[in-house]
């Protein structure tokens, strides 16, 4: 065969290899850093006790033992019981579980509303600033935890602790949204934001696909640093007869029984009280490993 004849058979291209995935990469980045895996073990057993904590410990959350009253952990009651002979394990497990809902709904709603307003306001400017952001600083300077004491007072118990979820949130977006308008005055004269108003695009989807998605690292934070807030302020307002209402239950609920028996019964308050701290400890080392990850410029993605 001829030179000339050879080189006319076809020549393989070369097998280039996929892109990597983003989502894989994030994820092996999440499960290569030690504190992200701590927190997700801590987590799953956290949510284990939880939910199914209520299903095994043989006791519903109002039943009493008033043959048990006061008594220290056994067999029969695993964490001991209070005063009026109701299962510790029980109503702390129960009361995790209203607290975890309300953190993360909390943390859901005042993360996407502080991500609309700071967007809007920064990309719009001028009437729609000066007016979303006046909202945001009258907001900032309002006693809150005096304001969601008083209105969780009237209207808590009348609606439940969804109502609660509302308030707190309404109480939680200021900061953030302040973040993402200053965000969004940087990006917008970027070239793609601009190609992207020539070719007609919508200001709204310009928001929503453009300006939002790249400050992903930051919403995620402030989602997992609201769950923690959110957790905590739902425990101080129900530690105080303010928060969650009877018939449902919260850690704070929990812990408030419980504060005055902190010497003489021990269990009714270190129980609780560990099941709250570690609850926080572990939604914030999940959000640290969260936002190394999806921050290509962080540089602390260290185990």
């Amino acid at each position: 065969m001829s030179t000339i004849e050879k080189s006319k058979e076809p020549v393989e291209a070369p097998t280039v290899p996929p892109a990597p995935s983003r989502f894989k990469d994030v994820v092996r980045q999440l499960l290569g850093t030690r504190r992200v895996v701590v927190g997700i073990v801590m987590l799953s057993l956290l949510a284990l006790f939880a939910f199914v904590g209520p299903l095994v410990s043989g006791w519903e959350v109002g039943e009493r033992d008033y043959a048990a009253l006061l008594e220290a952990p056994s067999g029969e009651h695993w964490m001991g019981t209070n005063r009026t002979g109701q299962d510790v394990f029980t109503q702390a497990t129960a009361g995790l579980q209203t607290s975890v809902l309300i953190g993360l709904l909390v943390a859901v709603i005042s993360t996407a509303v502080a991500a609309l307003v700071g967007a809007f306001a920064g990309y719009f400017g001028k009437v729609p600033d000066r007016a979303l952001m006046w909202i945001a600083d009258l907001a900032l300077v309002l006693p809150n935890f005096v304001i969601l004491a008083i209105l969780s007072k009237h209207f808590v118990g009348q609606g439940g602790w969804l109502v609660l979820v509302v308030l707190l949130a309404a109480f939680s977006w200021m900061v953030t949204s302040k973040m993402i308008r200053g965000l969004t005055i940087s990006l917008r004269e970027r070239e793609y934001i601009h190609a992207a108003r020539f070719m007609g695009v919508p200001p709204h989807k310009i928001i929503l696909r453009h300006i939002l998605p790249n400050m992903s690292s930051l919403l995620i934070a402030d989602a997992t640093i609201t769950v923690s807030t959110a957790i905590i302020g739902e425990t101080a307002l129900s530690y105080f007869g303010l928060g969650v209402q009877s018939p449902d239950i919260s850690l704070g609920m929990v812990i408030a029984s419980g504060s005055a028996f902190a010497t003489t019964a021990p269990w009714m308050f270190a129980f609780p009280t560990v099941l709250l701290v570690l609850m926080v400890l572990a939604v914030n080392m999940i959000g640290d490993g969260l936002r190394d990850a999806l921050d290509p410029q962080s540089m602390s993605r260290r185990s």
